[in-house]
């Protein structure tokens, strides 16, 4: 499958991005909302117009229309056609590229099969569930054989589980196909987990490029440190593997459990929304749960940060002031702070 490249690509939202995504890598594009990721795809697709240059495997596609940079796209809103069945949405993507009519019924059974759509083969969209049709539209995206697959928020409209399971399918399915792919979201959690790289856009500029961990642990400039949430960073002492994919690692003399995926463990980021902080004990495991004190309280907006002191480290947290106001806490309090394992990264 192709590397992409863009050099110099602009138009009206995009400004001056070069960006090359390697062959059979999965790169998400990052930013709030109105930063031009999905303007960006289009022009990858050849929907939008643009100056500059997009590059597949080194080959200009400028001159070449939609239908021959065999692109497959899946769309935030799927476009799944409500008269046709699963069978003939899958097949409706063999047909346009005018496939013989016995490889495209082979190939759309397939593609069901693949992605154990076998029972609802007969059904019209109106009968699938949020899921289900997220999976019949993927199937259809890839029913051509695209070299390049590009996704705009194909999970945005589904809940938390359905999600999760459908990112760590997706994930599994682009590395089994080999096929490189960019997908495009607002939530850097969505990113990290599925993206082999990650690219930030603001106002239509390409603001850092790099790994998951460099994003979140060395953010380059406000604009990203202002939408990621600048993490608190805590350097790491000593570490002991629990086992179970568990490491405790001691930080400025505080022990930490944390995720352990292999390899030793530097640092330790948590974002301020992500600290828990009570005047009174929570119920719970004692796991990741402190005792801290109030150095500062500073009211920004509809949120009071606070300034908290655990051990040898300083950490921020952020708290909506209408529930600041319930906690009867000031500078010096001594407070109960949990560190929530599912929202802490290593590196």
């Amino acid at each position: 499958m192709p590397a992409i490249e863009l050099r110099n690509v602009s138009n009206r939202i995009c400004r001056e991005i070069s960006l090359t995504v390697p062959d059979r890598e999965l790169m998400v594009l990052l930013g709030p909302v109105g930063a031009g990721k999905t303007t960006l795809l289009n022009i990858i697709a050849g929907l939008a117009p643009y100056r500059g240059s997009v590059l597949f495997d080194g080959r200009p596609v400028d001159a070449l229309p939609v239908p021959e940079r065999n692109v497959g796209y899946l769309f935030q809103n799927l476009l799944l056609f409500p008269h046709l069945t699963v069978e003939e949405n899958i097949l409706y993507g063999l047909k346009a590229r005018r496939a013989p009519a016995e490889r495209a019924r082979r190939g759309a059974r397939d593609l069901i099969d693949f992605f154990n759509l076998g029972p609802l083969a007969d059904r019209y969209p109106a009968r699938l569930s949020g899921g289900e049709k997220q999976r019949v539209a993927l199937a259809r995206a890839l029913a051509p054989e695209p070299e390049i697959l590009l996704l705009d928020e194909p999970f945005s409209n589904l809940d938390y589980k359905t999600t999760k399971y459908l990112r760590l399918e997706l994930k599994r399915l682009q590395r089994e196909l080999e096929i490189t792919a960019i997908y495009v979201t607002h939530d850097q959690f969505e990113a990290e987990e599925i993206a082999d790289s990650i690219a930030v856009l603001h106002r239509g500029r390409l603001v850092q490029a790099g790994t998951a961990e460099e994003i979140f642990f060395h953010p380059a400039g406000e604009a990203v440190a202002d939408f990621i949430g600048r993490p608190n960073v805590l350097y790491c002492d000593s570490s002991r593997v629990l086992g179970g994919g568990l490491v405790e690692v001691t930080a400025g003399g505080i022990p930490i459990v944390v995720p352990h995926h292999g390899g030793p463990i530097r640092k330790i980021a948590v974002f301020p929304r992500d600290i828990y902080v009570s005047p009174e004990q929570p119920p719970g495991p004692e796991i990741n749960r402190f005792r801290a004190v109030i150095e500062n309280i500073r009211p920004a907006g509809g949120l009071v940060i606070l300034t908290l002191k655990l051990g040898g480290n300083t950490l921020s947290s952020e708290v909506p002031r209408a529930l600041f106001e319930t906690l009867g806490v000031e500078e010096g309090s001594e407070v109960f702070l949990i560190l929530k394992f599912r929202w802490l990264r290593v590196c």
